[in-house]
């Protein structure tokens, strides 16, 4: 799967840069700031699924994912937030995103989090 990460902190989107291209079948193809550069990079990268931070400065993710979703290769999207997690998995799930985890959540959970959100290859 390829993945596109997008958080405003730039240690976050490192850390799970580093952690996630270890795993099997995961491939990280870029990275981005805020909402408006996951939208120009998912339109450029096309990649399969992005992990979204839901807040961010300049265009947050609740936003962002609408706009994602209507992209002419529509990646599924893993939401993720620190706040009010009950709150923002509706909201999230709500714009479009196709699953949520918690940004407090294991590795094992990140990576599970994005399995769940493709749909089995058929074949």
């Amino acid at each position: 799967m390829r993945l596109l990460i997008v958080d405003d902190v730039a240690a976050v989107r490192e850390a799970l840069r580093l952690l996630l291209s270890e795993e099997p079948g995961i491939e990280v193809v870029g990275e981005a700031a805020d909402g408006a550069e996951a939208l120009a990079r998912a339109a450029a990268l096309q990649p399969d699924l992005v992990l979204l931070d839901l807040e961010m400065p300049r265009l947050g993710g609740l936003a962002a994912i609408p706009r994602l979703r209507a992209q002419p290769h529509p990646p599924q999207i893993v939401a993720m937030s620190m706040y009010g997690a009950d709150e923002a998995r509706a909201l999230a799930l709500a714009a479009g995103a196709s699953t949520f985890v918690e940004k407090g959540a294991t590795l094992q959970e990140v990576v599970a989090a994005l399995r769940a959100a493709l749909p089995p290859n058929p074949g």
